[in-house]
């Protein structure tokens, strides 16, 4: 009878300090989602607005999205106008002071450097993003980056867990970088492989592998693929021998389909994030290369 009773004190004591100390975190895409819970666990509650198989360039502000961000005390987003069509939208109409700006408000790619910085924002040139690419959660260096400026953010909102925050953290460091090591080790034969993407979204991922995109199928970015453009990709596959063709579930197949019936070249659907773990992202990321380039070559 004591025991039960210590047990029911326990537990009503633990979920009135998580009623008490949980933070209402309103994540743009899956994977920023999966790294809070990383890092935040039972001191947050985390809602996403969309999922893994979702483009995060194309997202209506529905109101359901617009109740979760007024309900947020954080709204941690990838930034760099990858969400520039309906973030702004939720922010206004959520009429939420607190997310409007820091601390309320983060951006992961504002905690990392950018990759293909562009001069120009000039529409005529496709989705440009000038200040770099926005894919920054598909270099696992940078994921770890951002993991530090999340954390000093949750601590910042909530102080009395920022020893919990921390320990979080540095768990999180300790398993991803031994991952890290797992990875590139597996995926080392990867190292100077051509590849033929739909668009750049995987370049931070090619760039940790030191694998080379040699043409994008997009004539430009954010346009779908023209027959032409195909055509002038297919004597560049053929010239330099490229036997990979990249793209993602919501890109649709059809340009690398027919390339790939052109050239012999094989045709990768790879995941561009993932619901829940980080970590099964890149498993699944490295599996899928590792073993398509040992089919195709």
């Amino acid at each position: 009878m004591k025991t039960l009773k210590l047990f029911l004190a326990t537990a009503v004591l633990s979920t009135a300090s998580l009623g008490n100390a949980a933070i209402n975190v309103f994540t743009c895409e899956p994977e920023w989602a999966a790294l809070t819970r990383e890092i935040g666990a039972d001191r947050v509650r985390v809602s996403t607005a969309i999922s893994a198989d979702q483009d995060p360039h194309q997202v209506q502000a529905r109101p359901s999205l617009i109740s979760a961000v007024r309900q947020a005390d954080l709204v941690f987003c990838n930034g760099a106008e990858l969400e520039i069509g309906w973030l702004p939208v939720l922010l206004s109409r959520s009429a939420n002071a607190k997310v409007q700006s820091a601390p309320g408000l983060l951006y992961a790619a504002d905690q990392v450097t950018l990759i293909e910085q562009s001069s120009s924002a000039d529409r005529a040139h496709g989705d440009v993003h000038a200040a770099g690419n926005p894919h920054v959660h598909l270099d696992p260096h940078r994921i770890a980056m951002v993991a530090k400026a999340l954390t000093e953010r949750l601590a910042t909102l909530d102080p009395q867990g920022k020893a919990y925050y921390q320990q979080k953290l540095e768990d999180f460091l300790q398993r991803w970088q031994a991952a890290i090591n797992k990875w590139e080790s597996r995926a080392s034969h990867l190292k100077d492989t051509k590849v033929v993407v739909h668009h750049r979204s995987f370049s931070y991922l090619l760039n940790w592998l030191g694998m080379h995109p040699i043409a994008e199928m997009e004539p430009k970015p954010g346009l779908p693929p023209t027959p032409k453009h195909l055509g002038q990709i297919l004597g560049k596959v053929d010239k330099e021998n490229i036997r990979l063709i990249l793209f993602t579930s919501f890109n649709g197949n059809q340009g690398a389909n027919w390339l790939a019936k052109r050239s012999g070249a094989c045709t990768i659907q790879l995941p561009f994030s993932h619901e829940k773990s980080l970590f099964a992202l890149y498993d699944e990321l490295i599996d899928i290369l590792v073993s398509k380039q040992a089919d195709c070559l």
